[in-house]
């Protein structure tokens, strides 16, 4: 690992990484990410009994801390404690790459007031994966991740990108996919559309064609699992 840096009472200060994790495939890990689990002194983890499947898988027996929305501020606190006293952390998410809709926003930035260093680990993210296979133009897009729940400022939300000519992605759960597709064909009318679903998993899904044809695909069929979905920028 990078040696960690001294802070200004010469006690040495830890490492906070960035890890990326698989997002269904277990065997979607690099090298480095598992050295990295390894030997860190804490992995903070978004859903502790998912990561604890991953350590299990790979024999790793690193202590496990919970880090999610709901403690981020009070955990954060603690976290950054460890790591001035010379502690290596490992965050990681759920699924993915932490960070990308994910927690841990809020620690990346107290580190960074505390001159600890952060050092990402590299590896999958749902948005990067379905677009690599969507067939839509990828040389500037827009991430715009999860939108509101709500009806109403999910729609001012696609109005404020209707004019963008770069592709959209938007990540969505099974419950409000349906909502989600009505509104954007409402909105942003019916451009063409890939739903990416289970991605990596034994169920993978990946549908293209228009997002009213994305409705009444996921109306008939009720929609399962995690949602990325691509939508053509305006064309106009």
């Amino acid at each position: 690992m990078q040696t960690p840096a001294v802070n200004d009472n010469n006690r040495v200060k830890g490492v906070l990484y960035i890890v990326s994790t698989p997002i269904g495939n277990l065997e979607d890990i690099s090298l480095r990410a598992l050295r990295i689990l390894r030997e860190v002194d804490l992995i903070a983890a978004e859903d502790t009994r998912r990561t604890r499947q991953l350590l299990s898988h790979y024999d790793i027996h690193t202590p496990l801390t919970s880090y999610f929305d709901g403690n981020q501020e009070s955990k954060s606190e603690k976290l950054i404690a460890r790591l001035t006293t010379g502690n290596s952390v490992a965050l990681v998410s759920e699924a993915g790459t932490p960070t990308i809709s994910d927690p841990g926003h809020r620690l990346v930035v107290r580190c960074i007031d505390a001159k600890i260093d952060i050092i990402p680990i590299p590896g999958p993210t749902a948005c990067i994966t379905a677009a690599s296979v969507a067939g839509m133009p990828l040389n500037a897009f827009v991430f715009e991740g999860f939108l509101s729940p709500k009806s109403g400022k999910r729609r001012r939300q696609f109005t404020a990108v209707c004019e963008e000519n770069r592709t959209l992605i938007f990540y969505e759960s099974p419950h409000r996919l349906t909502p989600f597709l009505q509104d954007a064909l409402e909105i942003l009318g019916d451009r063409h559309a890939v739903v990416a679903r289970e991605l990596t998993k034994k169920f993978e899904e990946i549908f293209r064609g228009t997002v009213s044809e994305a409705l009444r695909r996921f109306t008939v069929t009720p929609p399962r699992g995690e949602f990325t979905i691509l939508i053509a920028g305006n064309r106009k």
